[in-house]
């Protein structure tokens, strides 16, 4: 499933993380919502699961951490009935300076690392919540797979761009999530 761009939003929760995910129009807007999210905050497991609705009347995709407490835990993404769609890790040891996440799915693979690696020192070192989260995210060959940028706003909210028709939305909207979720730690 591809979508061109959409946009991620969180909603200001005490102690779930809830994100609503839309498609948008080129200038950034939302138009139709395509999954809605929860994460509690503090999981032992990262666990993510989408759904149609806000009564949670039918999963759609998620994300599930292969271990507990692994600094370089990967995360599987799949589909409604478990099927595979796509896998990410964050690079521990490349995040210390610069947060970096390694990508795959059916017919690429890529690393994507914040823009900014003074931003990121930044960001690690204050607990100023306005300072904008963007990554890139490229296959080996240097070719933009998809980005996801923080916008000002009340809550977060991510505009995701997805140039490479290979990435299906439901990976991009997992790693988007896992990028709000997992780094605000």
């Amino acid at each position: 499933m591809y979508l061109p761009h959409f946009v991620v939003k969180q909603k200001l929760t005490l102690m779930i993380n809830r994100y609503e995910v839309s498609e948008s129009d080129a200038a950034g807007n939302p138009t139709r919502l395509m999954a809605l999210a929860e994460q509690k905050r503090m999981a032992f497991k990262e666990q993510v699961t989408f759904y149609s609705d806000a009564a949670k009347t039918r999963a759609v995709f998620g994300f599930k951490a292969r271990r507990k407490l692994d600094l370089n835990a990967g995360y599987d993404v799949t589909d409604e009935s478990g099927g595979p769609l796509g896998f990410f890790r964050k690079d521990f040891g490349a995040s210390l300076l610069r947060s970096t996440f390694h990508i795959e799915g059916p017919g690429y693979a890529g690393t994507g690392r914040e823009r900014n690696q003074v931003v990121g020192l930044l960001r690690r070192f204050t607990d100023l919540d306005f300072i904008p989260i963007h990554f890139d995210f490229l296959d080996a060959e240097g070719n933009a797979l998809f980005s996801v940028e923080r916008k000002m706003s009340i809550g977060d909210r991510y505009r995701v761009t997805v140039p490479d028709e290979r990435v299906d939305f439901r990976v991009a909207a997992a790693v988007a999530v896992a990028l709000d979720a997992l780094m605000s730690r």
